[in-house]
């Protein structure tokens, strides 16, 4: 049921091209930094592994709040830090004008439950290289693990003076 509603709405998009906005949710292990649940809905492609996430109405919510909402919805996971915003992109892909916001959260457990939304979810180590082998992975948690990572601090390097 839930890919039928998905083929249509992209089939209306193309029609109607409206102006939508989407959230991602990179989260974070709660006891491990190191790691960050991956998903694959089952409303869509369900080979590709991707982020959480959904739609949401600037008027009544921003992308944090958004965030928020959404791994609750999809996971059954509590956030109460406000997350932080990765990267927005502006985008056309599905036919329509989307603006999407990816945030990085922080749950306070790690222990999900799947709602329907959800084929399958992992904590896996937060970078590429963790990714399953030869399974393809959506560009947006590409472009979350990319802005991640370069908004960790460098390590420092032992200077002279450190000795």
């Amino acid at each position: 049921m839930l890919c039928v509603a998905g083929k249509w709405l992209r089939t209306w998009w193309k029609i109607r091209k409206p102006a939508t906005f989407g959230v991602k949710v990179l989260l974070i292990h709660p006891c491990d930094p190191a790691q960050c649940l991956i998903v694959r809905h089952s409303y869509s492609d369900r080979s590709r592994w991707g982020l959480p996430g959904g739609a949401y109405r600037p008027g009544r919510e921003n992308p944090e709040q958004a965030g928020v909402r959404e791994a609750r919805e999809e996971l059954a996971l509590t956030v109460t830090e406000v997350p932080t915003v990765l990267d927005t992109v502006s985008t056309t892909l599905e036919g329509k004008r989307d603006t999407l916001t990816i945030v990085q959260a922080t749950p306070v457990s790690g222990s999900f439950v799947r709602s329907p939304e959800i084929a399958e979810a992992r904590w896996v180590r937060a970078d590429m290289a963790a990714m399953p082998k030869g399974e393809p992975v959506s560009r947006w948690l590409e472009r979350a693990l990319s802005a991640r990572n370069a908004a960790e601090p460098a390590p420092r390097s032992p200077s002279v003076q450190d000795g």
